[in-house]
């Protein structure tokens, strides 16, 4: 599978019509591990382009976007097409970091297999672990790509180490990088399987030889680890008997035994690789090629028609219903909106109309759309440049543009049976940001470009809070609201944050009276109405009730909703700190009227009096809301968790282990939400990035009275 050199060739555009001839590989791992510079050497080295740019310089094909030239890192997914060996291999870039994780699972969406990039210098974190655990639920595919061995700290036997306590059983190196004359450079790559040398002292293509004697004890050893791998995973049942009697197994059969394994995955071979200098891109062109399976080895999505009703399972064939998905959308200032698409069944063409249906995500600031389109043109997105092509078939990706409707996660199918894909999980965005445009100006654009952002970021959600009448952006972290606010300024918005408010409530905890006069007099008709309440506290949750007790007309019947009205109105002011009141019961039970000088106002400004006269002897207090947690911690991080929880004012509800994932705990616990503000960087701190949570509302409980008292000299 992975000793076979090729040479450097130009391919021009990629299109493909056997969906057998295509890979669709994902590339995952930490930021910094390596992922962009090794599509950009494996890009170069298929002569896809000229020359392989450099993330510093800011000049790569994945890294297209303004804030990832600026922050030299990826912070969207891009697409990197290139031809190997007659084989199209769709490559899918994706951020490393955990605030862009949204991207990363469209990656996964669109792959058929995962190339796990590991860094010889720095290891993995443990959210790429996470997903190794992820990706092993699903069986889909997975292979090893230890890089930056250029780096002098570099070291491959412990990165090798690591994915094997890490990922488990059949994590095997087919290669061992060899030292160069310095004894320091990686200088080419020692074959087990074939027990050749790889040397690429004069770049690609290797060099091919024999060992040296000082390389065969090494080689041996390895290589004996590596058949008895492949053995245990073949199909031949006898070959582990052949094997162990002394037989030596054809290198053919091993090769065909490792590539079966590694597509069923079952198998995860491991390849060194350093994209400075070449050595291994060839070899690592070979498994993505060889190795990882095609889209019809691959299981497809459910579908059902757009009313839900069932439909039969997907099969990846160009002759059947056109089923394809929107992974990705990003608004261009020249072109318009652009949506990379993966198409699952059938064939897209152009100038062909077409369903686009989104279902599901309101909530997330995405309504249910149904339209149907034109697909005027399809492009081979690489990175930013669209190059046009004349078909996509089925388990191709593709671009179109100046679509009106598409978003990312959209389903388009035929205009005659429309149907809609199953969604795929979308992380929860768990920290607020609040923005506010400068001027009235500003505000037009801001909302323009607020609705291109949520058309292509399912992971962000808008939410205009009536309550606190603030513009809130919902992100993944820090780094994910600082991209999203500089595309928003590169839209020509001028805007500014402010610090994010809670909808608090306001309650009364102790019975009481409460006396209103309105008495005016200002020459003709003036103003007069008087009425007493009593008012108690109600449940949490109960709400508000009116009461008329009134007797003998010392109110007016037909004052009474006006006395009512007063108070509710009196209500949505707030007594204390400007928040609704709640949970009370208002009992009307006297007054006094004029038969000149009363009127519906004077008793409406009268009940607004009475009920702040019974505040100020009815304990009031504020009630803030109370979300339940559900943390997701390795069990290493239990007791920090916990302990922060506790500076929290979080009463922890229990623990337990993860039915899902073997070495973590999930922490449950009922946290004020004023305490939650910040927590989706505060725990990704605690837990170096390993930790999750859920959140959902339980019901409002009362604030201590230290934080009560600060709010109400805030508010005064």
């Amino acid at each position: 599978m992975a000793q076979r050199s090729q040479d450097k060739q130009a391919t021009g555009v990629p299109v493909v019509t056997d969906p057998t001839k295509i890979r669709n590989v994902v590339l995952v791992g930490h930021s910094g591990a390596g992922k962009t510079t090794l599509v950009e050497a494996l890009l170069a080295a298929t002569g896809t382009i000229a020359r392989a740019g450099s993330v510093t310089d800011g000049n790569t094909v994945c890294d297209h976007d303004p804030a990832a030239v600026r922050q030299q890192r990826s912070v969207s997914l891009a697409c990197a097409p290139l031809v190997h060996d007659g084989i199209k291999v769709n490559l899918l870039d994706t951020p490393g970091y955990a605030d862009f994780v949204g991207e990363l699972r469209a990656g996964l969406r669109a792959a058929d297999a995962a190339l796990f990039v590991v860094s010889a210098v720095d290891g993995m974190d443990a959210a790429t672990a996470a997903l190794w655990e992820e990706c092993a639920a699903v069986d889909m595919p997975r292979a090893v790509a230890v890089a930056r061995l250029d780096h002098p700290r570099a070291d491959f036997d412990e990165a090798v180490a690591l994915c094997q306590r890490v990922f488990g059983d059949n994590v095997l190196p087919l290669y061992l990088p060899m030292l160069g004359d310095d004894g320091v450079s990686t200088a080419g790559l020692l074959g087990l399987i074939t027990r050749r040398v790889f040397d690429y002292t004069d770049g690609l293509p290797a060099q091919v030889r024999e060992p040296d004697p000082e390389h065969l004890p090494a080689i041996a050893e390895s290589r004996n680890e590596l058949i008895e791998g492949i053995i245990a995973e073949s199909e031949d049942e006898t070959l582990m008997d052949r094997y162990l009697g002394g037989e030596e197994i054809d290198a053919d059969l091993l090769v065909e035994d490792l590539e079966k394994a590694v597509a069923r995955g079952h198998f995860y071979p491991v390849v060194p690789v350093c994209a400075a200098t070449g050595v291994g891109v060839d070899a690592l062109l070979e498994v993505l090629t060889a190795g990882f399976p095609s889209p019809p080895e691959h299981a497809l999505p459910a579908v059902t028609g757009v009313d839900g009703s069932p439909r039969p399972p997907l099969t990846c064939d160009p002759d059947g219903p056109l089923v394809a998905e929107v992974v990705k959308t990003t608004i261009d200032r020249h072109v318009g909106r652009v949506c990379v698409v993966r198409v699952f069944s059938g064939t897209l063409r152009p100038d062909q109309t077409v369903h686009i249906a989104g279902h599901g995500l309101a909530e997330r600031g995405h309504p249910d759309h149904d339209a149907d389109e034109r697909i005027a043109h399809l492009y081979s997105p690489l990175g930013a440049t669209l190059r046009e092509v004349g078909v996509a078939v089925a388990g191709d990706i593709c671009a179109i543009t100046k679509s009106g409707s598409a978003e990312t996660g959209d389903t388009i199918s035929a205009k005659e049976d429309p149907l809609l894909i199953a969604p795929w999980e979308m992380p929860e965005p768990l920290l607020p940001v609040a923005i506010v445009a400068r001027s009235r100006s500003d505000e037009d654009a801001l909302a323009r470009n607020l609705a291109r952002l949520v058309a292509g970021d399912p992971t962000m959600r808008l939410e205009r809070n009536p309550q606190t009448h603030q513009l809130v952006l919902w992100c993944m972290g820090e780094a994910h609201a600082d991209v999203i606010l500089d595309r928003l300024r590169a839209g020509g918005v001028e805007l500014d944050t402010e610090p994010v408010k809670v909808a608090l409530r306001e309650t009364l905890t102790a019975p009481a009276a409460g006396h209103g006069r309105h008495v005016k007099q200002s020459g003709g008709h003036g103003q007069y109405a008087v009425c007493d309440i009593e008012v108690e506290p109600l449940p949490r949750g109960a709400g508000f009730e009116f009461v008329d007790r009134v007797v003998g007309g010392a109110v007016p019947h037909n004052y009474i909703p006006s006395v009512e009205k007063g108070v509710r109105a009196q209500l949505e002011r707030g007594l204390l700190a400007g928040y609704p009141v709640v949970d009370l019961r208002v009992t009307l039970v006297d007054g006094k009227a004029h038969s000149v000088d009363s009127s519906d106002a004077a008793f409406q400004t009268a009940g607004a009096l009475a009920l702040r006269d019974a505040a100020t002897k009815g304990r009031p207090a504020l009630l803030e809301p109370v979300d339940e947690v559900t943390v997701r911690v390795p069990d290493g991080s239990v007791g920090t968790v916990l302990g922060d929880l506790s500076g929290r004012r979080a009463r922890v509800l229990g623990t337990e282990p993860d039915p899902e994932s073997e070495g973590r705990t999930l922490v449950r616990a009922e946290v004020p939400a004023t305490e939650l503000l910040r927590y989706a960087v505060e725990l990704r701190a605690l837990t170096a990035g390993a930790g999750t949570f859920r959140r959902h509302f339980v019901r409002y409980d009362a604030m201590p009275e230290h934080l009560a008292d600060q709010i109400r000299k805030e508010h005064a």
